[in-house]
């Protein structure tokens, strides 16, 4: 398997050659060069798998160049109900995402996919976990050493900090936005006292921070004399980890491969649900992806109107689902890529569009009518939605969800089809967002023992400008 930058002037790579970067040398992302097909046979044959083996069967289809018994082994280090231990009380830890449906009502029932049973209680780990174990082991490997640089909005941080803290040969550096998650989110990261993680606190917005991230990225000089690598959603590893629990979800819905589910993504940064498209294109039966934006409804806007308009930081609000608080997703560019038909010349122009002017307008364009093809749609989430459909699930089914899991499930109910499973990806547990669910429930949010004590750990944590040179400086500093 060979990728290539969605900007078309980077050399072809193998899994492993750009696992631990980021960008691609010419600033697009890498994609594979073609979506390998899962036939209908393959699907009934990987029924009723654990979790790890049908990581295996889909992964291996992407990483080629890890030998199989150490790709297998990596695998069942990563899933294991050990790791996946901070479900709710009657989740089966073993099935690591279990699938709760929301009622009985068969033709328009809606399931919610657990991924925030993982030691930071968000979907991340899901990836993340797996991604600190293939870091290690290419690492060790190739007798290397990598200093993380990542930018946070609220969950990716904790994840790669609690996947990566003591691993050899890793450092991490991440940025998060001064002020701008939830005390639990916070409590979580800057208490940890590993001496390779290191917290900045910017003052700024999330998209600062990941502004931060690409500049430094892009200093290629800089980027190889400090051994970069990055753990955000623009790492491949992150995104190919993601598509396996799309599979999984569409055999826990179905019975026989013939049917067909939707999937509906609360989605900031274009990740989680890039990864559902990539699923999608490897011949899973997938009706509707709907992406499911809060205030910050960049996305939303896209798929309605054909106008992607990033906006500034001045722009992107500050919302109760602040893990989405984002206006320029990073990963949208892997799906232009693949719309426009694999043009990376086209897909470079329309990204210094973005840069230069701020987004582009296909709305007139013959290839916007063609997005059919694709099965995305979209809506948006306000913070009183929010509270209304916690305050409905909870009332209704006995279940309390997190903030942009009740993004998810609003937007979900507004696309629901006869007959067509509706699965809404849980983003994380309700104790991330205390605050706002007590708002909504009056009554606070179940905490999973391991962290009942988690704000009154002391924290460690240095405060920054959103300054590329600061960040620079630091790093400098701290890995000579």
């Amino acid at each position: 398997m060979r990728y290539q930058s969605t900007r078309g002037n980077s050399p072809q790579q193998s899994f492993l050659e750009i696992l631990l970067g980021g960008l691609a040398p010419d600033g697009g992302l890498y994609l594979p060069t073609e979506y390998p097909q899962v036939t209908k046979a393959q699907l009934d044959a990987w029924r009723g798998m654990p979790y790890a083996d049908l990581a295996y069967e889909v992964l291996s289809l992407y990483c080629d160049d890890i030998p199989e018994v150490d790709l297998r082994t990596l695998l069942r280090k990563t899933y294991t109900e050990q790791v996946y231990c901070n479900g709710r009380p009657e989740d089966n830890a073993k099935d690591i995402t279990p699938l709760h449906w929301l009622g009985e009502e068969q033709s328009t029932r809606i399931g919610l996919l657990s991924l925030s049973n993982g030691p930071t209680l968000a979907f991340k780990d899901m990836a993340m976990q797996l991604l600190g174990n293939l870091f290690e082991y290419a690492l060790k490997k190739n007798g290397q050493k990598l200093n993380i640089l990542g930018a946070t909005s609220g969950d990716t941080g904790s994840a790669a900090e609690y996947a990566m803290r003591g691993k050899e040969g890793v450092k991490v550096f991440m940025l998060s936005p001064r002020g701008k998650m939830s005390s639990f989110q916070s409590a979580q990261m800057y208490s940890l006292q590993d001496p390779n993680i290191f917290n900045l606190a910017v003052s700024g917005v999330f998209d600062d921070c990941q502004d931060i991230v690409k500049a430094v990225s892009n200093d290629h000089s800089f980027k190889a004399n400090h051994q970069i690598g990055t753990v955000n959603s623009i790492n491949w590893g992150r995104v190919v980890a993601q598509v396996v629990y799309y599979f999984q979800g569409y055999l826990l819905a179905t019975k026989s491969s013939d049917e067909k589910v939707s999937f509906t993504v609360p989605s900031g940064n274009f990740g989680n649900i890039c990864a559902g498209h990539i699923a999608r294109m490897m011949g899973l039966p997938i009706a509707h992806l709907i992406a499911a934006t809060n205030e910050n409804d960049v996305l939303d806007e896209f798929f309605r109107t054909g106008v992607y308009r990033a906006r500034k930081s001045a722009e992107t609000l500050h919302t109760s689902s602040p893990s989405m608080d984002i206006s320029k997703a990073s990963n949208f560019e892997r799906f232009v890529f693949d719309f426009m038909g694999k043009d990376g010349k086209a897909t470079a122009g329309m990204f210094k569009q973005v840069d230069e002017a701020g987004g582009f307008d296909i709305s007139k364009d013959a290839v916007f009518k063609d997005l059919a093809q694709y099965g995305f749609q979209s809506g948006r989430s306000t913070h009183e939605n929010r509270l209304e459909t916690i305050r409905n699930v909870d009332a209704q089914y006995g279940v309390m969800i997190d903030t942009h899991t009740a993004d998810g499930v609003k937007v979900a109910r507004e696309h629901l089809q006869a007959g067509i499973p509706m699965i809404v990806l849980e983003t994380a547990l309700p104790i991330k967002f205390e605050e706002t669910i007590e708002i909504a429930l009056g009554r606070p949010a179940e905490c999973p023992p391991a962290f009942k004590d988690i704000k009154s750990k002391p924290q460690r944590v240095e405060n920054i400008d959103a300054d590329v040179n600061q960040v620079k400086n630091f790093i400098t500093a701290h890995t000579n």
